[in-house]
């Protein structure tokens, strides 16, 4: 047999949930024909097949975690212990997909001590401590299937209810910031006067995040803490942070700083309706090099928003709100936008951040226009 792999999902992805097939075993197939749709921690991903052939099994039903490299799909044929994995690029549907010939798959790949990097990768996700296991693998070498279910009668003892999809990849973001970030966050204003009676800021934010980058950029970077390098970018793709019931997503509005406003307004419209539907390509969720969370249009005027690594900075804005604020020796009314600017400081310094702060505030702060 030869066994097609869960190809690769794009960067950082290396797991997804099967949510249906749409073959089974002794169905006939084509190229390119759908065989399963799967839930990665970005979106709804179709994956698509690589070549015709009869489909002998299937691994895994729908609920099943598998990672990046796992049989996917068994088609009939020799045993001539070939192997097809791949590579899909850009969006679920996309067409334009990779494939080459490999090695088959074995138990014994990447073999390790006690179990192999993908499932010393699956404990750490899970919180499994593998020196507690007893592997049931030849030679005592702990599998998924040991791990799977250490984590699970850890959680029957817990009770509640197992995360998936975008709540599981955000709960594991969370705790890799967490674990690497050296954060530091400092807050100000803007006074919006000259605004006009408008106040929606999302787009007057990400076009001030732009100009406030071109004074420092370092911001706008991407920052490895293993290899203490830095990568400093010249576009600036602004992830937005968009609260769902599903979970957080943040989708990146691309090269903000070169594009017109009625362009930023109607790619953001987009993303949000893509957002909604669950249909937003992987691609399109990845790549962002500085984020915003405008956690106002909830509730809130100052957060301590995070940092998610390889990024060095995120800014949060608040509720804008009618203050008495000191104008020209009088006391007056004025709309103030509160905002929380966290780095990593491990990459940025406090004047760095500072001075990104206070260019931001400048170009906010400038009429309409």
């Amino acid at each position: 047999m030869k066994y097609f792999k869960l190809p690769d999902l794009g960067e950082g992805l290396q797991e997804a949930e099967i949510v249906e097939w749409h073959v089974k075993a002794g169905d006939e197939v084509k190229a390119d024909q759908l065989l399963v749709s799967v839930e990665t921690a970005k979106a709804i991903v179709d994956v698509p097949a690589p070549y015709d052939g009869v489909v002998a099994k299937t691994y895994g039903a729908s609920g099943d975690i598998l990672h990046v490299g796992e049989p996917l799909l068994a088609y009939e044929g020799e045993d001539d212990a070939g192997t097809v994995v791949g590579r899909l690029e850009g969006s679920g549907s996309s067409h334009e997909d990779r494939f080459f010939v490999g090695s088959a798959p074995s138990s014994r790949e990447h073999l390790a001590p006690r179990a192999t990097p993908a499932v010393r990768q699956l404990a750490r996700q899970l919180g499994v401590e593998l020196s507690g296991l007893l592997g049931s693998g030849a030679g005592g070498l702990i599998s998924r299937v040991d791990v799977e279910a250490a984590a699970q009668h850890a959680q029957d003892k817990f009770g509640g209810q197992k995360l998936r999809g975008v709540r599981r990849s955000m709960a594991l973001n969370m705790a890799r910031s967490h674990a690497e970030v050296v954060p530091v966050t400092i807050y100000g204003d803007a006074n919006l006067h000259r605004w006009g009676h408008a106040r929606d800021p999302l787009i007057r934010l990400a076009k001030a995040i732009a100009a406030a980058c071109a004074a420092e950029p370092v911001l706008n970077s991407w920052f490895d803490g293993s290899l203490l390098s830095i990568r400093q970018h010249e576009q600036v793709d602004l992830g937005i942070a968009v609260d769902t019931p599903d979970g957080l997503f943040v989708p990146v509005l691309r090269d903000v700083g070169e594009r017109t406003v009625d362009d930023l307004k109607a790619g953001m419209a987009l993303l949000r309706t893509d957002v909604k539907a669950r249909s937003i390509p992987p691609s399109e969720m990845m790549g962002a090099t500085i984020t915003l969370s405008n956690f106002g249009t909830l509730f809130g005027r100052y957060a301590s928003p995070i940092v998610v690594p390889p990024q060095v900075a995120i800014l949060g804005a608040g509720g804008i709100r009618d203050e008495p604020v000191a104008w020209k020796g009088e006391v007056v009314i004025h709309p103030i936008l509160p905002l929380s600017l966290t780095v990593d400081h491990r990459a940025v310094t406090g004047g760095e951040a500072a001075r990104f702060l206070k260019a931001l505030v400048v170009a906010l702060e400038q009429p309409e226009g």
